[in-house]
């Protein structure tokens, strides 16, 4: 073994060596909170590629989000010196269905150049499909959405749903179901979904197609394995099927995403799949005190497990976990607000060394305000990026279109914002016709043959938009871009289209007032010699007057805006259960410990109890050094005030390691007389 990578190997407890050493079969690595899967995964990886002598290009790593791909990918590259890294698959499990589509349009039946859809391009289309048949609201479409998106995990096909269906509400999805379908072939368009469906599907019927991919693919790794959805577990099953090479990790402790279509059982498939399968736990512990871990371990041993495992440290006892009860909300965002202001100063900490997480977004409202009044820095995780706004959408639908009539996911986008009657049957038909030409959507509205397929007066709305566009597009060429497009958005009213679509006058407005910022943006980046910050446009100040260069720079911002939500500036870390895996804090506050928050009364109704408890052991285990938990006594519900019972997670944690606030039947008296005498001593210290 090379001197690099025996020193890697030997950095690694025995029994993440014994992950990274098993290369001849199926292997399943149950890899607890905090065990240091990531550095088996890349170790792996540089292993089989410097060690076993198999080629970078036969192996795929896939995983769920960019940025863990990103760090594995990091994380490899130092491993693995010069070229030897050279065609080694790290991404998530979207992008390799991706490429696998990309390679296989002519087996899936696609052109190239197809446009995906986002799930508001998903949305606007059931819109357009299900007003045909009758008025619908927003409930109705995203419920639709949500049970079209679990057909396709499930791989069900429309005539399985139509078949199989229960009920004429089930039909009806079904039937929008393969209407979605037929439309997003017609438009040579795929959704987030099919990344995964098409493939799975292809491999399914194509015996071909499945043998060429086993052959480009040796050796398969896959991270966070409990969320993976059935369409997922098929893909892998059956890439591996004939040389069973893989390397899974997971944690079916960490299932939370069962709304998703995850499917923690999975874990047991694999068994069953693979009889070969060799399974190797990861139980110690790099991030928590012993007593966070008891606490973890303690809670979840009320879950049923097929694999047991008990996390364990090195890194000390530790304080007690403390549970704080408090007079009603208010007092408990005040309680945690002005503490993490006095523990700042007393423990020397920074502000980013402390977490508040929560069960429902709606929690962190008045935190926000607690936060503000102590002038706290705080990072609210989940908010809406100024890009994925509707408005911003439509209007870099727009700008896209006027640079490149070609853009074909583009028009599809707006040319019915604001609504032109132009409805998805006359696109369907227009998508065919576009396609047996050969060309753009855009260009084949203002062809003659059109008529052929579509009646006077699609033709005619078709022809009105084309027209509009090239005039818009004339006149950025003979004057002032930006004052064309400012022209364009008030010829065609957005800000009317805006109003009919909004809840109320004032957020039509500044959903406007977006639109214009947003051109005042694409203005300021074409101006020679203006002040352009990093986050205004790639490359140096005035670099250029092109607007299609500045729109460019405008989607690459997009890209840096959701990369500045990863920043790890100094403040105070909020955020929700659900999107705190993956992370952990020195100081972490867990929020609302109470019957129908957590767990949530939804859960309690639908009996799904367990994956609630992995979301507390989620919470817990993100928690390196300290981990406080509060509840209300009282809580404001539907406009009342609501009597508050304690979490029934609290009840499951071992009383020994507990530390009680604000509960007479089980407060010390003489650690309340303590922490008096240190908050006063706290407060004194701030002042001083």
């Amino acid at each position: 073994m090379s001197d690099d990578i025996k020193s890697q190997v030997n950095r690694l407890n025995p029994r993440q060596q014994e992950a990274v050493r098993y290369i001849d079969g199926p292997c399943l690595v149950l890899a607890g909170a905090g065990s240091g899967k990531t550095s088996v995964i890349t170790t792996k990886i540089a292993y089989l590629i410097r060690e076993c002598g198999m080629s970078a290009r036969k192996i795929a790593a896939v995983t769920f989000t960019n940025k863990a791909a990103r760090e594995m990918k990091e994380r490899v590259s130092k491993m693995l010196p010069g070229r030897t890294g050279y065609g080694l698959t790290v991404s998530t499990f979207h992008t390799l269905g991706l490429n696998i589509i990309r390679a296989e349009l002519k087996s899936l039946g696609y052109r190239s150049g197809f446009s995906l859809f986002d799930p508001e391009d998903a949305k606007a289309l059931l819109r357009d499909l299900m007003q045909k048949d009758a008025q619908v609201d927003a409930d109705q479409i995203n419920r639709i959405q949500h049970t079209i998106s679990a057909w396709k995990n499930d791989l069900v096909t429309p005539g399985d749903a139509l078949s199989h269906a229960a009920s004429e509400d089930e039909a009806f999805a079904a039937r929008v179901f393969e209407a979605y379908v037929r439309h997003l072939k017609a438009y040579n368009a795929v959704d987030f979904d099919d990344l995964i469906y098409l493939p799975a599907k292809l491999f399914e019927r194509d015996e071909e197609a499945l043998a060429r991919w086993r052959r480009r693919i040796h050796y398969m790794l896959v991270d966070e394995y409990q969320d993976t959805n059935s369409s997922q577990y098929k893909l892998v099953r059956l890439l591996m099927a004939e040389r069973e090479t893989f390397t899974v990790v997971g944690d079916d402790d960490q299932s939370i995403y069962a709304w998703r279509g995850a499917r923690p059982e999975n874990l047991v498939q694999l068994g069953e799949d693979f009889p070969r399968l060799k399974v190797i736990k990861l139980e110690q512990n790099y991030r928590s005190t012993a007593l966070i871990l008891q606490a973890a371990n303690t809670l979840i041993a009320n879950n049923p497990h097929v694999y047991e495992k008990t996390l364990w440290s090195q890194m000390g006892q530790g304080d007690a976990i403390r549970i704080v009860m408090c007079r009603n909300e208010e007092a408990e965002t005040e309680r945690v607000a002005s503490e993490i202001l006095t523990r700042r100063i007393k423990l020397g900490a920074k502000w980013r060394d402390f977490a508040v997480l929560y069960r429902g977004n709606f929690q962190a409202r008045l935190l926000e305000l607690k936060l503000q009044h102590y002038q706290i820095p705080y990072k609210l995780s989940g908010g809406t990026s100024f890009f994925s706004r509707n408005e911003i959408k439509d209007a870099m639908a727009y700008l896209r279109l006027l640079i490149n009539p070609a853009d074909d996911n583009a028009f599809l986008r707006i040319v019915n914002v604001p609504r032109r009657e132009i409805g998805p049957t006359t696109i369907e038909k227009l998508a065919n016709y576009a396609a047996s030409r050969e060309t753009s959507l855009f260009a084949a509205c203002a062809e003659l043959g059109l008529g052929e397929v579509l009646n006077e007066k699609a033709i005619q709305r078709l022809g009105w938009f084309n027209q509009f566009l090239e005039g818009v597009r004339r006149r950025m060429d003979q004057g002032s871009a930006i004052s064309a497009i400012r022209q364009m958005f008030e010829e065609m009213d957005y800000e009317a289209w805006l109003h009919q679509n909004a809840s109320a006058p004032i957020v039509a407005e500044k959903r406007m007032q977006n639109v214009w910022t947003l051109i005042d943006q694409l203005e300021r980046s074409m101006r020679p010699g203006d002040n352009v910050t990093p986050t205004d446009a790639e490359g140096e100040e005035g670099e250029t007057d092109d607007v299609e260069a500045a729109i460019s720079r405008l989607v690459l911002r997009d890209i840096m805006d959701q990369q500045a939500e990863e920043d790890d500036t100094d403040r105070v870390q909020l955020l929700t259960l659900h999107a705190s895996k993956g992370l952990e804090y020195p100081h972490v506050y867990i929020m609302g410990l109470e019957e129908d928050l957590l767990p949530h009364r939804n859960a309690i109704e639908s009996g799904t109890v367990e994956e609630e408890r992995r979301l507390a052991y989620v919470g817990i285990t993100r928690a390196r050094r300290t981990l406080t938990m509060t509840l209300a006594k009282q809580r404001k519900a539907f406009g009342e005030m609501m009597q508050c019972t304690p979490s029934r997670f609290l009840d499951e944690l071992p009383d020994e390691i507990l530390e009680w606030e604000g509960r007479a039947d089980k407060e010390d008296p003489e650690k309340k007389h303590e922490r008096g005498a240190s908050a006063i001593a706290g407060l004194r210290s701030l002042l001083g």
